[in-house]
């Protein structure tokens, strides 16, 4: 079945493309989400319009992405992980990580933008591609640092002597077991 797409579907289309999908995904996905319309004989003289729009919104879309990119060109990472004694990290970045990082820059994408081809597990500075739009990509770099650990000071600690604690500030618990009983005797 022959549907218009009248937005960017991933692996699909672009928007304002005919493309030829199977009729159950056309009328149970793409239709009701206003994703593709049929592609009628009156939907097709529509079809130049909608190729203006599209290209219009795609343009204006690009130079947003521009400025998007040049801010993700500017942002230096830094990440601080746990290492052992060989400098072997504990954990590792990953796309989460890297996403998290950049929100707190002011900088909002999506994980499946980011390019690793697996988690980051070295320490040291790295270079990671950010796909933007098929045409345009940005590079953030990323260093990874390991954390600093306490150095232990091996030698005597020196603390202060402790105080015997007075017993005139509190109530006698303890009578001495001669008195009770002399006391117990009189009575």
């Amino acid at each position: 079945m022959k549907v218009i797409l009248l937005k960017n579907i991933e692996k699909l289309g672009v928007q304002a493309e005919i493309v030829n999908v199977k009729r159950g995904y056309a009328r149970n996905y793409l239709i009701p989400r206003d994703l593709a319309i049929y592609a009628t004989p009156q939907n097709m003289k529509k079809l130049g319009d909608l190729k203006a729009k599209a290209a219009v919104e795609d343009e204006k879309r690009l130079t947003e992405l521009k400025k998007l990119a040049e801010k993700i060109n500017s942002v230096n990472l830094v990440f601080v992980r746990k290492v052992d004694e060989n400098d072997h990290m504990f954990g590792s970045v990953s796309e989460a990580d890297i996403v998290n990082a950049l929100a707190e820059n002011g900088i909002e994408i999506h994980k499946s933008a980011i390019q690793l081809e697996k988690h980051i597990k070295e320490l040291g500075h790295i270079q990671v591609q950010v796909k933007l739009h098929k045409e345009l990509s940005a590079v953030v770099k990323i260093d990874v640092q390991k954390e600093a650990q306490e150095e232990t000071i091996t030698g005597l600690v020196e603390s202060e002597p402790e105080l015997p604690v007075e017993q005139a500030d509190e109530p006698d618990s303890e009578v001495p077991a001669e008195e009770t009983a002399d006391q117990t005797d009189t009575i």
